[in-house]
């Protein structure tokens, strides 16, 4: 490989196919033969630059990670604007897109991925999920829009979970009723809202 831009383009190439083959066909399609199919490439590439399937799901998997780095980071910097409700409904709806959901379930059902992307306790990109909204949470109780006694960790626990199930209770590529998840985002929070904020 001459350059280092081209490996990053091959595995750019190869991550848009993988989440063309999730939208598409949901992930128990995705395959390494379907990935380099998709991307148009011959099935050798893949192994070229990944160990395994794997190998290449798990990188796959820290590139969503790491988007999601770049949204808890704009939804910390939301704290005080708009109502705490509503920066964690739009949190919450664009988390769980069809692809991460996707790949939320082959990290739960294919135990050699789940080992590989394990760092901590929990089960990756939900747990990534879960301190985006503890941070978000903790700079709310900052400025007092939260109780000051507010568990952040148990809500965002809570939150992750309960959204989670509403959104990959769907058929594949439909979201929750915007009431639904409204309701369920107000009914975690009441408790520790403060009341000037209610």
């Amino acid at each position: 490989m001459p350059t280092g831009v081209h490996l990053r383009d091959v595995r750019k190439q190869l991550f848009d196919a993988a989440e063309r083959v999730l939208l598409r066909d949901g992930p128990h399609a995705l395959t390494s033969r379907a990935v380099t199919t998709e991307a148009d490439v011959a099935k050798g590439v893949l192994h070229r630059h990944f160990a395994d399937f794997d190998d290449f799901l798990a990188e796959f998997t820290r590139d969503r990670i790491t988007r999601l780095a770049d949204q808890a980071a704009l939804l910390r910097a939301a704290a005080g604007t708009r109502t705490v409700a509503e920066n964690l409904i739009d949190a919450l709806t664009e988390l769980f897109d069809p692809v991460t959901l996707a790949l939320t379930s082959l990290v739960f059902f294919r135990d050699e991925l789940r080992i590989r992307l394990r760092h901590q306790n929990g089960l990756p990109i939900l747990t990534e999920a879960r301190d985006m909204l503890k941070s978000y949470l903790s700079a709310e109780r900052e400025q007092g829009r939260i109780a000051a006694d507010a568990e952040v960790e148990s809500l965002s626990v809570s939150l992750i979970g309960a959204a989670h199930l509403l959104f990959a209770g769907r058929r594949r590529g439909t979201l929750p009723e915007t009431g639904e998840l409204e309701k369920m985002v107000h009914t975690v929070i009441a408790d520790v809202l403060q009341r000037r904020l209610l």
